[in-house]
């Protein structure tokens, strides 16, 4: 029988924030090419912002600094909202697309939130 490691990649929301870094990474293919270095640059790294932090306040093995690291992420999962409105308002993706994107990263922003408040928990319990 083997045995199951627990890294940050067997986190619910580190696997749905890698989903979500797919998906702008998908979109943003679309957009003009002068928007390389401007809107797609800057979701793109906001996405993979969000998983990296996560991975990184995983390896901190404190959890004060885990949980700055998730607060770090989860201002990523803000800023990508906003770079979103921006694609909506320069006619990029539609307004469905948008409104589902948005309501995926705000489920995101849940599962996050959920996870600060275990890690703050565990803290506490310390």
């Amino acid at each position: 029988m083997s045995e199951t490691k627990l890294t940050f990649e067997t986190l619910d929301v580190w696997i749905k924030s890698r989903e979500m870094r797919n998906r702008i990474s998908k979109l943003s293919k679309n957009f003009l090419s002068e928007e390389k270095y401007r809107l797609k640059d800057q979701m793109i790294r906001a996405s993979r912002s969000v998983t990296a932090n996560i991975a990184e306040g995983y390896g901190r093995y404190h959890y004060q600094e885990n949980i700055q690291f998730c607060r770090q992420a989860r201002g990523s999962l803000f800023e990508l909202i906003d770079h979103l409105s921006v694609a909506l308002d320069e006619n990029y993706i539609a307004e469905d697309h948008y409104n589902d994107l948005k309501s995926n990263i705000l489920e995101i922003i849940r599962m996050l939130n959920g996870y600060i408040k275990y890690l703050a928990k565990r803290k506490k319990e310390g």
